[in-house]
């Protein structure tokens, strides 16, 4: 099983969030993708940040109605400072044989290159990573080797682009053609509609024509 996991402080979670996980379990075949509120960021001042509690509620409202997600307590519950390592080997522990695919933004992968995260090297090396950028912001193999100071290869790390600051109306037509999701970038009840109608060669899931 291909696992995703999307750690952050969703203070609060938006639609950015929702369609770069998205994005993620559609081109990488995510089974699932867990959302994970973290208690106390490491780099943050505990009263900067809203409570861990209210961020898990909205993280689960934001997220009951795709049943490809879900959303855990493992770091709203743990004590002290949410490190990503720890996470990492709990869910590993948790889940023996799926494949952890770590879900994260531009920044994080840079930063986790250049060290700055708990135990960078061993983390690195424990799953495979999703780095989401936006178009128009270069973020390739190459610029994350120059920026690599782990001592560790590179083969489990993939660039994705998503579309959350660049939707056009173009753009979703050629996905509902191609049978590839529309979900948080219209609204529900418009997709509904296209679904419906069969609109701009409507495809299911499965890559067939759907019927109304």
């Amino acid at each position: 099983m291909k696992l995703g996991v999307m750690g952050g402080t969703f203070d609060p979670i938006h639609h950015g969030h929702l369609v770069t996980a998205e994005e993620a379990r559609v081109q990488f075949g995510l089974e699932r993708v867990l959302f994970l509120p973290n208690r106390h960021p490491p780099h943050k001042d505990p009263a900067d940040v809203t409570d861990p509690e209210d961020r898990y509620l909205m993280t689960f409202l934001a997220t009951v109605s795709n049943p490809h997600f879900s959303v855990s307590r493992i770091e709203i519950d743990r004590p002290g400072a949410s490190y990503t390592i720890e996470t990492i080997r709990a869910l590993a522990a948790r889940h023996p044989d799926a494949e952890l695919h770590y879900i994260t933004g531009a920044d994080a992968i840079l930063q986790i290159m250049r060290g700055e995260w708990e135990q960078s090297p061993e983390l690195l090396g424990m799953c495979q990573f999703i780095a989401a950028t936006r178009p128009g912001f270069t973020l390739d193999l190459q610029t994350l080797r120059g920026s690599n100071c782990t001592g560790r290869t590179l083969d489990n790390v993939h660039v994705m682009e998503i579309p959350a600051l660049a939707i056009s109306s173009t753009d979703i037509r050629s996905r509902v053609r191609t049978g590839r999701p529309i979900k948080y970038l219209v609204p529900e009840a418009v997709e509904a509609y296209i679904a419906k109608r069969n609109l701009y060669g409507w495809l299911t899931p499965s890559g067939s024509a759907a019927r109304g």
